[in-house]
């Protein structure tokens, strides 16, 4: 197994906050499994704060950013059974891995925090 890539952002939560009142944004920006789970959430912000974090560190580990199509939207963040969460393998996310690394089978590793005026996300991309 080998390192393919590392990535990592900060937010400042009240950045997410003023955006999320905009519904457009959302929809822009999070997948409807991301939405559908938020509103079971008191704080909202920080959740929204963290998966931004969390797209913007998987494209820094690709080493490209948003390109080639590539939106927020297509990169989607889910927990598992326990609440770690986990990038969800989109079809995009794994022709971009494909075509900037020649590779099929890849691991993604992800964790993220928050605290009352940031949130951050770490992310690996590691061959199988």
């Amino acid at each position: 197994m080998r390192i393919l890539g590392i990535g990592v952002d900060i937010i400042q939560n009240k950045r997410i906050k003023s955006l999320i009142k905009n519904k457009l944004f959302i929809s822009r920006t999070f997948s409807p499994n991301e939405i559908k789970f938020s509103k079971k959430l008191m704080n909202k912000t920080n959740y929204f704060a963290k998966r931004f974090a969390a797209k913007e560190a998987l494209v820094k580990s690709f080493g490209t950013g948003f390109r080639e199509n590539l939106n927020l939207k297509d990169i989607e963040i889910l927990n598992d059974k326990r609440g770690k969460p986990f990038y969800h393998k989109t079809k995009k996310v794994d022709a971009m891995i494909n075509k900037r690394f020649k590779i099929k089978k890849y691991n993604l590793f992800l964790s993220i925090s928050d605290e009352k005026d940031y949130s951050i996300a770490f992310t690996m991309l590691q061959t199988k």
